[in-house]
């Protein structure tokens, strides 16, 4: 039965992830049961040399059967060798799928994913649990092909040799398998635990090791209790390992025993059946049924232990599933709509909106037209709406009642393409990638000239300082980029962002974190790169949108407030009070 904690993974999904490589995978099943009956010769070449070429003297019958035996050796090698690369090339390039299929998908998750779902959780998806199936996906099939193949070629072979004494080697089969079963369940349980376990592992090395994390740390002076944290987790992690490792060995170690001895069982069974000093089989049939009863376990064995490896991997398959099957909620239209040369008309139609499982509606009733070329200042309390609103144009999310629209086209009938074409965002935290800061820029345009980097930065006013530094465009702006100030990073992203040259720009308070001079130089560049743009600002100082063409003041998620600065000011209502404040906090705005 399947649970939620033990879901039931299809076995014909993961066999599916392995049709594309079928022939090849039919080219390692021939090399492998070529190389286990290719095995199973020895046994009747040792018969023959006791039986035959020792006791009647004959040496070039001896030659020629030690021959073959070097032959056998020989033969066996180059198949060995032959199906491990390429069954390791097949169960890598199905390593190769599933990774990039997982990380494809979440690329295609809303921000509403990303935010619920720590980064270290959905790093361990991709690193550990698919890393932890690399000998199962790698080895597996050739293990049971080659092992299935060894079991019932050497059982035909014992039949041949002697039916009674194959009946006595195979009576222990059955419980074999049930230990085996019970076995590989202990151990699929254990893997759950282990896997969550390395999820909060990484989790917490991606988040306390970063650069923001050891800032927390050391100025809080809780270093000393994160490497405690860290060493109680590990600490938990080393003992579910030790029980994987030990999970059903001793019975297992049972299996083994018995299998050992069953050659002695055999060798007193042949002694019994005799009669007269005279055994019912000779030396060499004896010698080659006990080689081939060898033959027998050793593949048995293999066979339930990948079993219980399989029940293992079952566990990692279903959590990368899990992954895979997440509902992609802001999906690209299978037939999107063409935008054509954009002008940049924004409209918001009785558009409602609300965040999952939130107590109320986040915006209600929200109707804007922003005509092309035009700038729009969006204000109020934190926690009123602002930045939700901006993510809905860009479509960061869906909307929940009502339609945004560009020139006229429903956003979510565009492409992605087109809509990341069309809208730019620049927002107060600048993500910049570990790398030159060449790289970052060319991140919005990846064929973009040295030149074209160099007017960017320019307009962004951050050319002087990047040609001042050691290495210029090809510094290195370190983690998050930490060896940039605040200011520089937004001066980065406005220059990203003209290099992208997009017709309508979002704005979320990208100057709200800086001080007064630096956001001067900033708001510069800023005005610099709205010039012609529709421009959609999220302002959490009044002093930067004075001059908008229009300004909404939401309230709780509503319109509260509409119109010019001077119309608004003159109300005395929500956004006079705004503004009031700011002029209390010491902010200038002007009239």
């Amino acid at each position: 039965m399947s649970s939620p904690e033990n879901p039931r993974v299809p076995l014909a999904r993961i066999l599916k992830l392995f049709r594309p490589y079928r022939w090849n995978l039919l080219f390692v099943a021939f090399l492998v049961a070529a190389s286990s009956l290719v095995s199973l010769v020895n046994p009747f070449l040792i018969r023959a040399v006791i039986d035959t070429a020792l006791p009647q003297g004959r040496a070039g019958l001896l030659t020629i059967l030690a021959a073959a035996m070097i032959v056998v050796a020989v033969a066996n090698s180059s198949f060995s060798v032959s199906q491990t690369y390429v069954s390791t090339r097949v169960g890598q390039r199905v390593m190769h799928d599933l990774r990039t299929a997982v990380y494809g998908h979440l690329q295609r998750m809303s921000l509403a994913f990303f935010t619920r779902t720590r980064t270290g959780e959905v790093q361990s998806r991709i690193a550990n649990d698919i890393g932890g199936m690399q000998a199962t996906v790698t080895t597996t099939a050739t293990t049971l092909v080659s092992n299935a193949t060894t079991v019932v070629a050497t059982v035909i072979a014992m039949i041949a040799l002697d039916w009674k004494l194959t009946i006595a080697s195979l009576v222990m089969l059955p419980f074999f398998v049930w230990v085996s079963r019970r076995v590989g369940t202990e151990r699929r349980r254990i893997t759950r635990d282990r896997q969550k376990k390395l999820a909060v592992i990484t989790s917490m090395v991606q988040e306390s090791l970063s650069v923001s994390g050891i800032l927390l740390g050391h100025t809080m002076g809780r270093s000393r209790e994160l490497a405690e944290s860290f060493a109680r987790e590990s600490g938990q992690l080393s003992e579910l390992e030790v029980s994987s490792s030990m999970a059903g060995r001793w019975r297992q170690s049972t299996i083994q025993i018995v299998m050992s001895s069953m050659p002695a069982v055999i060798y007193w069974v042949s002694g019994l059946t005799g009669s007269g000093g005279h055994m019912a089989i000779s030396i060499g049939t004896l010698v080659a049924f006990t080689t081939l009863q060898q033959s027998l376990f050793r593949p048995s064995v293999q066979l339930l232990s990948t079993g219980v490896d399989l029940q293992s991997s079952l566990e990692l398959f279903g959590r990368i599933f899990e992954y895979l099957d997440l509902p992609v909620d802001v999906a690209e239209p299978a037939s999107p709509a063409s935008l054509g040369d954009v002008r940049g008309e924004v409209r918001l139609n009785g558009v409602g909106f609300s965040y999952a499982n939130a107590a109320r509606p986040t915006l209600k009733d929200i109707d804007i037209t922003v005509p092309a070329g035009h700038s729009l200042a969006i204000v109020g309390e934190t926690g009123s709406g602002k930045t939700s609103l901006s993510y809905l144009i860009p479509r960061l999310y869906d909307v929940a009642e009502g339609s945004v629209t560009i020139d006229g086209t429903d956003v979510r009938d565009l492409s992605f393409d087109d809509l990341a074409r069309a809208v730019g965002v620049v927002s107060q935290e600048t993500y910049l990638f570990h790398s030159s800061v060449a790289d970052n820029l060319r991140f919005a345009k990846p064929g973009a000239t040295d030149s074209e980097l160099v007017e960017a930065a320019k307009i962004a006013q951050i050319h002087d300082h990047l040609a001042s530094l050691p290495n210029g465009y090809d510094t290195v702006v370190g983690e998050r980029g930490y060896r940039f100030s605040g200011g520089e990073k937004q001066r980065l992203a406005i220059a990203r962002a003209v290099l992208r040259d997009p017709r309508i720009l979002v704005l979320d308070e990208a100057t709200s974190a800086l001080d007064t001079q630096t956001e001067q130089a900033v708001q510069d560049a800023i005005d610099a790169l709205s010039a012609g743009r529709t421009t959609i600002t999220i302002a959490h100082r009044l002093s930067t949108i004075a001059g908008a063409d229009e300004i909404i003041v939401l309230d709780h998620g509503e319109i509260a407030e509409r119109g010019s600065h001077e119309d608004l000011l003159a109300r005395g209502g929500h956004y006079a009070a705004l503004v009031s404040r700011d002029a209390d906090l010491g902010e200038t705005v002007a009239a």
